[in-house]
């Protein structure tokens, strides 16, 4: 699982906060920025936050009437995990072994002890989970607006 994964990496890391993703999302976000950050707030950890736009509109509907539309609507369920991090070699003591899911005890717990910052990245980010976010992202790349390409 991703925390038993983590935990065997932490003895390449060494006694410095580093660097964890996904892999399956892409992103303009400011990693030094992300780092930073995570100095300034002091905790064992830091996410990046974003809030996607939704996918579909939504109706404002109040006692069975249709009162208007939004479409799209910033966030639907709020900010979520964009599956970037920086995170301290204490993390380890969040971690038990290779059943340890990151994403629900180790990050609950940081969450509960104020161990875990959020860093609210407002930019571009897309998650590639589906074909359907496999051609969106083709589509910014081979029309040369691909909003995660940072560098020349």
């Amino acid at each position: 699982m991703t925390g038993g994964r983590l935990k065997r990496a932490l003895s390449y890391v060494g006694d410095e906060d580093f660097c964890l993703t996904y892999g399956d999302g892409l992103s303009d976000v400011d990693l030094t920025a992300v780092i930073e950050h995570h100095r300034r707030e002091g905790t064992v950890a830091t996410v990046t936050a974003v809030q996607p736009p939704g996918r579909w509109g939504a109706l404002d509907v109040s006692e069975n009437r249709i009162r208007g539309f939004r479409e799209k609507p910033e966030g639907d369920a709020g900010w979520i995990n964009a599956g970037f991090f920086v995170l301290s070699p204490a993390v380890a003591g969040y971690l038990d072994g290779d059943g340890t899911v990151w994403e629900r005890e180790p990050m609950e717990r940081l969450a509960g002890e104020g161990q875990l910052s959020a860093f609210k990245h407002a930019g571009f980010w897309q998650a590639m989970d589906t074909m359907r976010d496999r051609d969106l992202l083709e589509r910014h790349w081979q029309s040369g607006t691909a909003p995660w390409k940072t560098w020349e």
